[in-house]
């Protein structure tokens, strides 16, 4: 006999931002700001502008498609265009889950009419693809320089012809770090040229620094580069007359006192206006490395980032700032961040664990749904962990509540399918076939990242095929779940939960469908949608 489940999960963002397929960031046409900008896991961000619009690339590590592409037309309010990867590469490496692995920090530049995006491997090497379109299509990746540990490239065209490339090094993959390099670089910036040469040396008063940027302003060559670490770090500013230096040093940006941490790397850009902006990460655990944009000035050739209250000559992150004079500004921010799953396409904000098979999960434009079958579940599991068919997408903002709408076909026993909150301690509510019943169960796992087992905290027979779920979080991620039998009345799981972030990443959201063993017509889950709606 056919079982059907009908799941509502309802979203209800109490934030100012929210991520989403729609518009992020904060509605009306304020005269100011608030930062963070976006609420949301968008690590090691990196801008460009482009006549009146601004587009944004951020790491995304092992998460599929990879390399995330935003657009905003204020610096402020920014839309999920695209992803520059369908698929990372070596395609054979990442059909297996690689956590901290995959697309670390890249970087975005308009040159010659085109968009490159450099970005590095640390398994692998530097890798380029190019673009007419931000929104893609990209080319496929050319590999600038093969080498283990190399990380953060950022690229240089030159007035008189010539390019350059700038990195630094993992020390989790080099064995060496705290130091700057560049290298020459063909004009048509596909492959790497000449000796690379060491260009700064942090390890006296600078440690970890990494992350560079390459900029060129009134004759002097500048590199913006994180130091001290993710958490606790600030930023610098190297500049030299000559591009191989030596340069002298200078901390622009550090939390001061702030509550800011970090705050991490990012990106100089200036507005069509000629205003001068900082977009840069801070670190929230659980929420991921979220982005904050700061005022910069000028002052005798040196930047200046944040606010100078002090007068120490170091800006501090600021909270809130009168909002930047850009070319054009947006008209609508607000509406929906839905995802109705009723294209033909997967929305832009869900991510695999790594490469997908078709098999995994499709689109049905004609159905309208998304459908995520049962897979087998990998030999010898112990949790989630290693499995690579998650369906996820990042937390959306500080405090939420979620809203979404499944059918459920489970045909066999072991066949298993539910909402999952996932990081290196995790969390889900699903639904599990065992003979001809349904069993709603709430399991979770602690330091899932070292193989710890999971264990189910409470489990019930279900009498109907329809039935809501919820997640509900509050400040500090913490999370709860709740069911329903008719849609109004829920009742709350027996106790709450913290989310906890991955490696390099926040912690996500979504779904997985899992079996025990291999069979010809395994059962699915479709997704009908998934609503979030936001309120101030």
């Amino acid at each position: 006999m056919k079982t059907a489940l009908h799941i509502v999960i309802s979203l209800i963002l109490i934030s100012s931002f929210m991520t989403g397929g729609c518009r992020h960031g904060q509605a009306g046409q304020e005269t100011t700001y608030t930062n963070p900008v976006l609420h949301s896991d968008y690590s090691d961000p990196d801008v460009v502008r482009s006549g009146d619009s601004y587009y944004m690339v951020a790491s995304s590590f092992n998460c599929v498609p990879g390399l995330p592409v935003l657009r905003s037309d204020d610096l402020v309010y920014w839309e999920l265009v695209g992803y520059a990867l369908e698929r990372l590469h070596p395609e054979g490496y990442y059909s297996e889950v690689r956590h901290g692995g995959g697309i670390w920090a890249p970087c975005i530049r308009l040159h010659n009419g085109e968009f490159y995006i450099y970005y590095p491997d640390p398994d692998h090497g530097i890798f380029m693809v190019r673009a007419s379109d931000p929104a893609g299509p990209w080319s496929d990746p050319v590999e600038v320089i093969h080498g283990r540990g190399l990380i953060d490239p950022t690229p240089l065209w030159d007035d008189d012809g010539s390019a350059y490339l700038a990195y630094a090094f993992a020390g989790s993959r080099a064995g060496i770090k705290s130091v700057l390099m560049v290298t020459r670089m063909s004009y048509d910036g596909t492959t790497a040229t000449g000796d690379p040469v060491m260009v700064f040396d942090g390890h006296d008063g600078n440690p970890t620094v990494e992350g560079p940027k390459f900029y060129r302003r009134k004759g002097w060559y500048y590199i913006f580069a994180p130091a001290g670490g993710v958490t606790e770090g600030w930023q610098l500013v190297l500049r030299s007359r000559n591009v191989f230096g030596p340069y002298e040093h200078r901390m622009v940006l550090h939390k001061g006192s702030t509550g800011i941490n970090g705050p991490h790397q990012g990106a100089w850009v200036t507005t069509h206006s000629g205003e001068d902006w900082f977009i840069h990460f801070q670190d929230k655990g659980a929420y991921g490395r979220i982005v904050h944009l700061q005022p910069m000035k000028w002052a005798d050739d040196w930047p200046v980032i944040g606010a100078d209250e002090d007068g120490d000559g170091i800006g501090e992150p600021v909270s809130s700032f009168t909002r930047p004079v850009t070319g054009a500004v947006s008209s609508s921010h607000s509406s929906r961040f839905d995802d109705e799953f009723d294209g033909s396409m997967q929305p832009f904000n869900w991510q695999w664990q790594a490469n997908p098979s078709v098999t995994w999960g499709y689109p049905s434009e004609a159905y309208g749904f998304f459908r995520l079958n049962c897979i087998a579940r990998p030999d010898g599991m112990r949790n989630l962990w290693e499995v690579p068919n998650l369906f996820l997408r990042k937390l959306p903002a500080e405090k939420f509540t979620a809203t979404a709408s499944v059918d459920l076909n489970l045909r066999f026993d072991g066949e298993e399918a539910g909402m999952v909150v996932m990081g290196r301690d995790y969390r889900y509510l699903s639904v599990r076939r065992s003979g001809d019943k349904l069993f709603l169960r709430e399991a979770g796992c602690a330091d899932a990242n070292l193989g710890s087992p999971e264990a189910e905290l409470w489990t019930q027979e279900l009498q109907t095929d329809h039935l809501w779920l919820r997640l509900d979080t509050d400040a500090g991620a913490v999370c709860r779940f709740s069911y329903s039998t008719d849609g109004e009345n829920f009742t709350f799981a027996p106790d709450t939960f913290t989310a906890h972030e991955g490696i390099w990443i926040g912690a996500k959201v979504g779904f997985f469908a899992l079996r025990d063993g291999f069979i010809n017509d395994a059962g699915s889950i479709d997704l009908n949608w998934f609503r979030i709606l936001t309120t101030d």
